[in-house]
């Protein structure tokens, strides 16, 4: 559960905002002494317990501020960019901010970050990262350009990761968004395109990230109104040569605000989410905390006088322009549990609520080692990881996520098993992917109503998974009639029973819309030769004959694109005749009609002399057509002649065999011709070097 208290005012005077609000809120080296940077030219320190300003700085007219002020937490100095090249440094005493200590850089800067623990990084737009002491010893030194042309920094995060900085920064460029994560103690940087999915028109308008174990959780809030997760390894495997890592986008929350460009999102911690926005498009705006690992709203306060789209948080308080003001609401998150997501814990019990050091960053501190000076909490859990490590050995990740599929939500494993898959694969990752399987059909059987239908998608789409492995999965998507997940598995399995493979066809035939009746299709003129001739005699005058219509304009598919996909996939299934038979007969004969349908349409497309165009992304070959359309009629034959729908059918196939095999008698003819012509070849060499032939083909 999580409450936000009485917000309170932290400055009555408004302050010179621009069009898109602060610059920024930055914590000093004291817990609650944070520096404000307004739109224009001025930084002021406020003490949040005091409810006071206690200095305030700015530029000369005609230069403006371009990112936030920052403090150095290992010498307590202020660092200001202003022009975007000009770069300031100053201490409490100092009053005018032009006679302080200046530096210009030779390239535009975007973003100062500073955290304890390590000195200050310069961000510049193009790319590149310096350290600041590295940067004033030689403040003109040459800036390499990092990301391509065109190419924006949209926003950025600093971290510590086991005691080492690590920045990440994201890009966009026409439409498209990357991410950079460059690690200092090894120097590596590394570039990621982040999928988006289905969501793929909507614009990105707010970021923010937290650590996960060995993951950046990439939270993004889009257009859509929807937040949606990426997990960035931290320790990426190498990836193969000139190939990009590329990461997809998932959904953690459905519709949390309107649409609105204007809306921003924050991290709390492991379960919970500040996110400042409109509920309604017609509402007011409203700052929320979202419970993540139960999908819930916890606690909402709407905002009348409107804001910036802007939030900032640091330990238990929020920053944000209220109208003009400059607002702070205090909250407080307790243990994420079922009773407190759906507010129905007891004042009187423990809540566990989670006390989360005042003004310390929470991603610094989430059991990683990561001390803070003034983080008592931070402090117990390193002695007690230090003391207990022998009593309780490691559980491998396999066996948590196990233990999670036995009792956890649909969502909450979903979001588990794709941390678990972007991490490093282990020499028996087959066997742990079927062991995962098996564990969610296993309760999918003890438990209808769980069907955790994204969770087996992820693991189809790994590439491991075999019908042998996980013999119960095609059977709960029959059960389900999840096509989609069928489809992929008779893509990608190998090794499915021809009775499943039957039990597929007939499902996707069992509800085909039929767009064109076949006997449209009469009259087709194919390889020169007139299927409708009954006489082969008449196959040379209808050589001279012109040419009829082609199959593209007298023929349409009788199946809608998307079944035309999904019985492709059946034709490349791999199957044994003599099993496959006795299941095929067990197909009601107008499925059987259709199906053959489909099958003429596709032979006479393959036929074609222009580009073969088929339907779907893995069109069948000829000789699959071919064999699938002789076991059809191998096996229904004669419950085919009996009905009426198929006889127009049966006759089109009769007649266009019939004229394939004029077509044969006629090849066979040239045959005998071309091989007395190479007979006549073979026996140049016994005439002159200039000879004058007539040859007669008869």
């Amino acid at each position: 559960m999580a409450a936000l208290e009485e917000e309170f005012t932290l400055s009555a005077v408004p302050l010179g905002a621009g069009p898109d609000g602060l610059l920024g809120v930055e914590q000093c080296d004291k817990t609650d002494q944070f520096l404000i940077t307004d739109g224009g030219r001025t930084v002021i320190l406020y003490k949040v317990s005091d409810q006071k300003p206690l200095g305030s700085w700015s530029v000369k007219q005609g230069q403006v501020i371009t990112c936030p002020a920052v403090c150095n937490f290992q010498t307590g100095e202020y660092i200001v960019v202003h022009d975007s090249k000009v770069l300031r440094l100053w201490t409490n005493e100092d009053v005018n901010l032009d006679k302080v200590f200046k530096a210009t850089l030779s390239a535009e800067v975007y973003r100062i970050h500073s955290i304890p623990g390590t000195e200050p990084l310069v961000l510049f737009k193009e790319g590149a990262v310096r350290g600041l002491e590295a940067l004033l010893a030689e403040p003109q030194q040459k800036i390499e350009t990092v990301i391509s042309d065109e190419e924006v920094i949209k926003w950025t995060k600093f971290f510590m990761v086991f005691r080492h900085p690590a920045l990440i920064f994201i890009t966009e460029k026409h439409g498209n968004y990357f991410a950079y994560v460059q690690k200092f103690n090894s120097s590596v940087l590394s570039k990621y395109t982040l999928l988006l999915g289905q969501e793929e028109n909507f614009v990105i308008q707010s970021f923010t990230a937290s650590l996960d174990r060995k993951f950046i959780s990439l939270l993004s809030l889009s257009s859509d109104g929807c937040i949606y997760e990426t997990l960035i390894p931290i320790h990426p495997s190498d990836p193969e040569k000139n190939q990009q890592p590329r990461v997809v986008r998932s959904l953690l929350l459905k519709t949390v605000v309107s649409g609105n460009a204007r809306n921003a999102l924050s991290v709390l911690d492991q379960d919970h989410v500040a996110v400042l926005g409109p509920p309604l498009p017609a509402s007011k705006e409203c700052l929320s905390i979202w419970n993540t690992k139960f999908q819930t709203l916890q606690v909402s306060k709407e905002l009348p006088q409107g804001t910036s789209g802007q939030l900032w948080y640091y330990g238990e308080h929020l920053f944000m322009l209220h109208g003009k003001i400059l607002t702070v609401i205090p909250y407080k998150c307790e243990m994420s549990s079922l009773a407190g997501a759906l507010g129905k814990l007891k004042h009187g019990q423990d809540s566990g609520t989670q006390t989360m050091p005042h003004f310390v960053n929470w991603e610094t501190s989430q059991g990683y080692g990561l001390e803070s000076k003034n983080s008592e909490p931070s402090k117990r859990i390193l002695r007690r990881r230090t003391i207990e490590p022998s009593v309780q050995p490691e559980v491998p990740a396999s066996q948590q996520l196990l233990s999670i599929i036995k009792k956890d939500s649909e969502k909450h494993i979903e979001i588990e098993l794709r941390k678990f898959l972007a991490t490093k694969r282990t020499p028996d990752f087959h066997t742990v992917i079927g062991d995962i399987a098996i564990g969610l059909l296993e309760r999918c059987k003890t438990e209808p109503s769980f069907y955790p239908r994204n969770s087996l998608m992820q693991l189809i789409q790994m590439h491991v998974l075999s019908y042998s492995l996980c013999p119960g999965l095609m059977e709960v998507a029959l059960e389900k009639t999840d096509i989609q997940m069928l489809q992929l598995c008779l893509q990608q399995f190998p090794d499915i029973p021809e009775a499943v493979t039957c039990a597929c066809l007939k499902m996707f035939l069992s509800d085909a819309v039929q767009d064109e009746k076949m006997e449209e299709q009469m009259g087709i003129l194919q390889n020169g030769f007139n299927p409708e001739e009954d006489n082969c005699d008449n196959c040379d005058k209808e050589l001279s004959k012109k040419p009829q219509k082609t199959v593209e304009e007298t023929t349409s598919c009788p199946v809608i694109p998307k079944r035309a996909a999904l019985l492709n996939a059946v034709l490349h299934s791999a199957y044994s005749e003599s099993f496959l038979l006795p299941h095929l007969k067990d197909i009601p004969a107008q499925h059987i009609t259709l199906f053959l349908q489909y099958l003429y349409f596709l032979y006479l497309k393959c036929n074609e002399n222009a580009t073969m165009t088929l339907p779907g992304i893995h069109p069948p070959t000829l000789n699959q057509i071919m064999d699938w359309i002789c076991l059809l009629l191998d096996a229904n034959f004669t419950v085919l002649v009996m009905i009426p729908e198929a006889k127009s059918l049966l006759l089109s196939l009769y007649k266009f065999v019939k004229s394939q095999i004029c077509i044969c008698s006629e090849l066979n003819k040239i045959e005998v011709s071309f091989r007395e012509l190479k007979k006549l070849n073979q026996e140049k060499n016994n005439r002159e070097l200039y000879s004058i032939e007539v040859l007669e083909l008869f």
